[in-house]
């Protein structure tokens, strides 16, 4: 894994969201908190303990993490629900009849307590903030540990979940098929145009579909198969998601149709490909207001969803990478999604209406 998590936030939003592998991480990991409104529950003190660090630095991390910290559980318990939450941890001491630090059963009232018996306040995390905590130390063999462990579980899960291999992750979203057909539909009238007003020359196809990737997303064919370790034998397209599908679709039914017209303006003469090269640039620089919104959106979403779904790095796309939503997490992870034998099992009729339009 490349990934760095103390240094990026972003990384850590994506995992701390994915719900279905914060339990197998909760799980495996075997810190076991107390059960509080749902959410297991542990203090500051068992988290120094368990990262063996000062309660001090955990402070720290709360001073100059704060926001993140509270997004990912952490809160201040008072009144009422600071009372809910001692006599919780006094049932559980009183059921278990153990006073280990792992679940917090520890009221004496010294300097390291838990939560202190005449305590008006106390601050609160939950296991999202306790591995977000460990993704922010920098100071601690366990921390480190426990982020290598949290990486490896991430790919894991997904690895089971998608039977084996997260590299055509993006064909289980709803949308990729209608994309993928209408996207061949449109192919075909692209390399129609490419035959009908271009001379004769074998590394036509190659050549323009390399220039139409390298302005939406700045990366060639050979370029994108070793980012995603793609064999000569696997298909580009297929891998892509359904956005960056339909913008590659518009491009090759917008550049067709420039061609067509530069050709009837010449008296129906051919082009040479080096002619063509020239005419893409002119296309691109006459398109660049309409499609730049797009091509912002499609980049930023292969960058984070590649980083996070396959662990690829775009490097000409690091700039774009941001924590994917959780929409996309159910997206592509959740109960909607399908692999793609049983979309096409469930819509036969309405893709081959699609495709013989």
């Amino acid at each position: 894994m490349g990934r760095d998590l103390t240094n990026s936030a972003v990384d850590r939003k994506s995992i701390l969201d994915n719900n279905s592998t914060i339990k197998v991480i909760y799980e495996q990991i075997g810190f076991t908190g107390i059960l509080f409104e749902g959410k297991y529950r542990f203090t500051k003190l068992q988290i120094a303990q368990f990262y063996e660090v000062d309660t001090r630095t955990i402070e720290r991390l709360l001073e100059h993490n704060g926001q993140e910290l509270e997004d990912s559980g952490y809160e201040i318990f008072t009144g009422n629900k600071l009372k809910s939450l001692k006599n919780r941890f006094s049932e559980v001491k009183l059921d278990s009849g153990q006073t280990d630090m792992s679940v917090g059963l520890s009221f004496q009232d010294i300097e390291n307590e838990l939560i202190g018996l005449n305590a008006r306040s106390v601050g609160v995390f939950t296991f999202k903030a306790v591995l977000n905590i460990g993704m922010l130390l920098t100071n601690s063999e366990r921390a480190r540990e426990i982020r290598s462990a949290i990486l490896n579980i991430v790919i894991d899960v997904l690895n089971k979940k998608l039977g084996g291999s997260t590299k055509y992750i993006n064909q289980r979203e709803e949308e990729f098929l209608p994309s993928a057909i209408r996207e061949y539909n449109y192919r075909q009238e692209f390399t129609n145009a490419l035959d009908k007003y271009i001379n004769q020359n074998n590394f036509k196809y190659a050549q323009l579909t390399d220039k139409i990737y390298l302005s939406i997303f700045r990366e060639d064919a050979k370029e994108y198969r070793q980012i995603l370790c793609l064999n000569a034998k696997e298909s580009v397209r297929a891998t892509m998601y359904s956005e960056v599908l339909d913008l590659i679709s518009s491009y090759e039914n917008g550049f067709a149709s420039f061609l067509k017209k530069k050709f009837e303006k010449r008296d129906n003469q051919k082009f040479s490909l080096t002619e063509v090269h020239l005419l893409f640039k002119e296309f691109e620089e006459m398109s660049k207001d309409i499609y730049e919104p797009l091509k912002e959106k499609a980049r930023g979403l292969m960058a984070s969803r590649d980083m996070a779904f396959r662990d690829a790095l775009h490097e000409k796309l690091k700039n774009y990478v941001n924590a994917v939503s959780l929409e996309d997490i159910d997206k592509f992870l959740g109960e909607k999604s399908k692999i793609l034998d049983q979309r096409i099992q469930e819509n036969q009729e309405v893709f081959k209406r699609l495709k013989d339009r």
